[in-house]
């Protein structure tokens, strides 16, 4: 028990290498306060070494799980189970071809699940997924949980959401404050991991990282009850750990109708930048 305490303790006081310790990072989940159980999953995927981390970098993941019973939990759980993994796994690809094959191939495995029992029938999930490498930020999105990136004051939403919301104001058939807009419930999305054998799978990025920029994965359990000027304010203002409890409680405070996941990573330090990047 003692030589147990004194390994762990001796580990801490170890240097971490600086891919690691210029990095700040924290995730949150809740069941809200109307929902009985979670259907949010949520995954941390650290690079292991030097080798790890020019090559394929720090994965950061949030899905948002859509089925009756135990369905949603089941999809969300087996996207964020394979999809880090396997966009480590194909080294022999590009950072943003490995995320797209990843995601397609979590796809595939939602999807097969769902045919092989009746109960998980047309199961689905978002997949919002970050690679946070020494050459910048790619991200890898299907449905309406977000990325965004906070720098300085300003905060960007980095996803583009696929909601019915979205698409039809993306399409210019849609103004923000008609009665249409009003009628359409923000949560009928257009893409998902799993109902379908293919998807299509956004992949965003290069995003040059600089000093400071903190990113927020979460699914609409938050951003339903939270503003996008109260997200970018908390993020400038409190520590990553700090801003996850706020949000998560805020969300909460207005009603919590839905599960709430955040996930906070901030380049905290030079550690996490490439030659030549932003300082």
């Amino acid at each position: 028990e003692f030589s147990s305490v004194m390994v762990r303790a001796l580990k801490m006081d170890t240097s971490q290498p600086s891919f690691l310790a210029d990095l700040q990072y924290v995730a949150r989940t809740d069941v809200g306060m109307r929902r009985a159980n979670n259907q949010d999953s949520h995954a941390v995927l650290l690079a292991e070494d030097e080798q790890g981390w020019l090559e394929r970098g720090h994965v950061f993941m949030v899905a948002d799980g859509m089925g009756a019973h135990a369905a949603g939990e089941l999809a969300s759980k087996i996207a964020v189970d394979n999809v880090p993994h396997l966009y480590r796994h194909y080294r022999d690809l590009s950072p943003p071809d490995a995320l797209r094959r990843a995601v397609v191939e979590g796809n595939s495995e939602i999807h097969r699940r769902g045919l092989a029992n009746a109960d998980f029938r047309a199961m689905g999930t978002t997949a919002s997924i970050m690679v946070l490498l020494p050459q910048g930020v790619y991200v890898g999105h299907v449905g309406d949980s977000r990325v965004y990136r906070l720098r300085g004051e300003r905060l960007d939403q980095l996803t583009f959401d696929h909601s019915l919301q979205w698409e039809l104001r993306s399409l210019g058939r849609l103004s923000e404050d008609s009665d249409l807009a009003r009628s359409i419930p923000k949560n009928v999305i257009t893409r998902s991991l799993g109902p379908n054998a293919d998807v299509v799978v956004d992949i965003e990025g290069p995003f040059p990282l600089a000093i400071g920029d903190t990113f927020l994965l979460c699914s609409d359990g938050l951003t339903g009850q939270v503003e996008d000027d109260e997200i970018g304010s908390l993020l400038a203002h409190l520590s990553p750990q700090e801003a996850a409890e706020t949000l998560v409680d805020l969300a909460n405070l207005r009603g919590g109708p839905d599960n709430i996941t955040v996930v906070i990573a901030k380049a905290a330090g030079p550690g996490l930048l490439a030659n030549g990047q932003i300082q």
